[in-house]
Formats: C-alpha cells, structure tokens, sequence
C-alpha cells in the first residue's frame, strides 16, 4: 500500500513529513536524486529524462502513485510524462494544484470554470525552470481570472540549503524578495513554488511582511493525497516497507535529511 513522493534532492522531505503525520500508517518510498541536483537549472529535456527515470524506479517498490514533491519536475515534466502515456494502473501527480485550489479556496477538486477571487496581487518565488515554464500560471488560469503574478527566479536557494548553508540561504532569500517588491512592490499573498523554501517559510514571511499570506505547499499536498486516497484506494501500490533512496552518496544524503528533519533518517543506494 506504499504511495512514492519523489523531489531532485531533500526538499521533498517537506512534503514527505507532512504527509508522514497526516497519514501515519501509510508506507513512503522518498526518491532523491540527489547525483544529479539541482533541477532548477537545468533544460527542459534534462528534467523530463530524470524526472522519467526516478519514476520508473519508484514504481519497482511497488508503488503505484508517485508525488512529484519537485516543483521544478512537475512544472516541467508532469505533463510530458502524462501525455506520453503511463503504465495501466500507474498515477503520477504534482504539487502545484492544490497550491491553487488552496490559494483561490476551491475545494479539492472543483472543475468549476475560472472565476474572480479575493487575491489579485501573487508573488511566485521558485527555481529559474519553474519561473521560466510559465506552469504555475497556467494551472492558475484554470482556476481564477483577474490575478497578477510576478515570479522571481530565486537562483542559489536550492543549492545553498542542500549544503547546510542557512546563513547563504538567508541572505538569498532576502535578497530575492527585494527583487521581488522592487517589480511588486505590495503583494497580497506569496507562493513558496519550491519545495525547500518552507524550510525558510520564516524568512520569506519576515522579508514580505506580516500583511503578506504566505503560501507554501506541504500540508495542502498531504491533505490533498488524504481526499485523493479516499477517493481512489486502488492506487494504493503493493509496497508494504518505508524506504528512503538516494542516486548520491546516501550516507551524506542520510546526514542532511537528519539535519533537515531532526530525526535519524537513513537512506540507501538508489
């Protein structure tokens, strides 16, 4: 019954510990691929050939549902992979709309046509891929008419908090949302479109201001996966055993997840 929640490095973890204490019963597969972090650099083709390859080897667990906890990898390669057609009985869903569902308050699922909401005014902080594939706009645009984006590529972030670096991470941050308000200078509500940038949840909401809701993704994804699985049993996979995979060195992956997490994480060789 094991569901797969994949990410290019640890920010995953984010999501993984938020659907870890929603559902804590439910056995996790967490893939990183860490050998070959950041995504958020990285060109389109790329992103798709790896975002592939890990859910083909998450599916080996027996997993039948994969997360993309991977903001980058959903907004790039999500679609891609869907289209091009998945194996009978496999599922593999982003992060980005409930985000939406929870920033415009539509109820999980609501197929409704667009329509008006209370917030016009969005700053999107995420990798420069994510920024530059336009995803977050998109999937907005099904669901609301009339808001205003202004995405900033927050180029650094990723790298510095995968290396420990929380006072480079810091400064990044501010730095970015500076950026940010000089093109925006008052938004409403802020989109952490990176699954790492919760760690800095603190940080962002500091540097926007108190007046400025700040969004982040962790708890409306494990909400969203509860309903889901509600909704759809069957996609629980045959995988009874929580593991956690690593294409880089698992032993320092493991040390960093600790860190992160603060709690003993190992991981194993992918």
């Amino acid at each position: 019954m094991a569901v797969g929640i994949f990410d290019s490095g640890l920010g995953g973890l984010t999501v993984w510990d938020a659907v870890h204490r929603r559902l804590p019963d439910l056995p996790l597969v967490y893939f990183a691929d860490s050998a070959h972090a950041p995504y958020g650099v990285r060109d389109g083709e790329d992103v798709h050939r790896l975002t592939r390859a890990a859910v083909e080897r998450i599916w080996e667990e027996g997993v039948d549902l994969v997360i993309l906890a991977c903001n980058t990898a959903s907004a790039v390669a999500l679609r891609r992979i869907q289209e091009e057609g998945l194996p009978p009985g496999k599922r593999v869903l982003g992060v980005f709309v409930p985000l939406i569902e929870a920033l415009t308050e539509r109820k999980w699922g609501d197929n409704s046509p667009p329509r008006e909401v209370a917030v016009k005014h969005v700053a999107l902080f995420a990798t420069p891929a994510t920024v530059a594939s336009r995803a977050f706009q998109r999937e907005l645009a099904f669901r609301a008419i009339g808001v205003d984006v202004e995405a900033q590529a927050c180029g650094g972030v990723v790298d510095a908090i995968e290396e420990g670096d929380e006072i480079l991470a810091e400064a990044l941050v501010r730095s970015h949302v500076e950026a940010l308000k000089r093109k925006m200078p008052h938004p409403q509500a802020a989109v952490l479109g990176c699954t790492h940038y919760p760690l800095l949840a603190d940080v962002f909401q500091e540097a926007l201001g108190r007046d400025v809701k700040v969004f982040s993704q962790a708890s409306l994804v494990a909400e969203s996966l509860a309903d889901y699985l509600r909704r759809h049993p069957d996609m629980l996979g045959a995988g009874d055993e929580s593991r956690f995979l690593s294409t880089g060195d698992a032993a320092r992956v493991g040390d960093r997840a600790t860190q992160f997490l603060r709690r003993k994480i190992t991981f194993q060789p992918a």
